[in-house]
């Protein structure tokens, strides 16, 4: 019996490798994107109750209708845009899965798509698994802003669609107004569809701001934009997410979505429908995310480690260059055996592995493990 792998270059990921690695070496963890601080209580408290209420059994394919309409009121508040709660948000299992099924939605065998590297590790393999080819196109190091009329000369008669993540992960970098615009005029007047990923949308610094499609008319006429529960209460693993799309794209997303999840998480849809009122938990969830970002850079200060600018997400990138001349993974690994702290090499996020010499640090950790991560970290050579 044979197997013709869909995937046949896929193996265990980066992101797995050096988990088992910390957990061998008990190194500190700060390479996966997840927190090790505790979740809002009221919000468990709110799951108690939808459990205890008997909340238990199915809920709508597309999501719990009152969970839906909040979010429509709060992309209204947010962006100005008056979507339709019953048309265009399907509740999800995270994040990931909403741009699997867009991506399992448009594509074709020989379809191309173009992503931005350094990319979130399952785009490529979303694009692959559903025959599409992908299209890299580097982001300009070490600003890693992306040159426009660059992935002008990638787009082509096969190009589907354009994937875009802002606030970008791994790298921290935000998608500005401007490169809104200048998405816009490539796409004008084409088929091409945008994915946009938005999971870290109120993981914004510095009193910056997120810059969505969904404040662009022409573009959100176009695209599936994606977002993650999991990212904005501290929740990873409740795996809890939502797609944002026009009429038609959704009514196409569903088709997919209903044999391969059909619903979601019952008594947690109704928990976040009744926590979605407060507001401050999201608008404030930037400046309390930052400050551990701050946290983290001024005790990374007397390491030999060189910070890249993070203007969002839960990552910041740190350069080695000058010293070592092992490859980003080779370091990485040794940081975990030598030091005890892991990070991610951010070749992994490359699909030819280019290396700058920059690994990934997540600092949405207690202070207390970034302190002691960086006192590991003083005497690396």
């Amino acid at each position: 019996m044979f197997i013709h792998s869909k995937l046949p270059n896929v193996g265990t990921t980066i992101f797995t490798e050096m988990s088992v690695l910390a957990q061998q070496y008990n190194a500190i963890n700060l390479g996966q994107g997840f927190p090790d601080f505790g979740m809002n209580s009221q919000l468990i408290s709110l799951v108690d109750k939808a459990m205890s209420n008997g909340n238990n059994q199915y809920v709508h394919m597309n999501g719990l209708p009152a969970l839906r309409e909040q979010l429509a009121e709060k992309v209204k508040k947010l962006y100005n845009n008056s979507i339709n709660a019953n048309d265009e948000i399907t509740v999800t299992p995270g994040g990931t899965y909403a741009i699997y099924t867009a991506f399992t939605t448009l594509l074709n065998k020989g379809d191309e798509v173009i992503i931005f590297e350094p990319a979130y590790d399952s785009y490529s393999p979303n694009i692959e698994i559903n025959g599409g080819i992908v299209i890299p196109v580097s982001l300009q190091y070490p600003a890693y802003s992306i040159d426009w009329d660059l992935v002008k000369q990638k787009i082509s008669s096969k190009t589907k669609a354009i994937i875009i993540n802002s606030p970008h992960n791994p790298t921290g970098a935000l998608l500005s107004e401007n490169d809104m615009r200048e998405l816009s005029k490539l796409v004008e007047g084409t088929g091409i569809f945008i994915i946009s990923d938005e999971v870290y949308e109120h993981l914004v610094f510095d009193d910056k701001k997120h810059i969505s499609v969904l404040q662009f008319p022409e573009l959100y006429k176009r695209s599936f934009v994606c977002f993650s529960f999991g990212k904005t209460y501290h929740c990873t693993g409740w795996k809890m997410g939502y797609c944002i799309a026009p009429p038609g794209l959704m009514k196409e997303f569903r088709k997919v979505h209903q044999f391969n999840c059909f619903t979601c998480n019952s008594p947690m849809q109704f928990a976040l429908a009744e926590f979605l009122d407060q507001e401050k938990e999201y608008s404030e969830l930037g400046k309390f995310i930052g400050s551990k970002r701050d946290y983290f850079s001024e005790a990374m200060k007397a390491t030999p480690f060189k910070p890249l600018p993070s203007s969002g997400s839960y990552f910041q990138l740190y350069s080695y260059d000058g010293l070592s001349n092992e490859t980003e993974k080779e370091f990485a690994v040794r940081l975990i055996k030598d030091y005890r702290v892991a990070t991610i090499p951010v070749s992994a996020f490359y699909k030819d592995k280019q290396e700058n010499k920059v690994l990934r640090f997540c600092f949405a950790k207690k202070e207390e493990t970034l302190a002691e991560a960086a006192k590991r970290l003083l005497h690396v050579q």
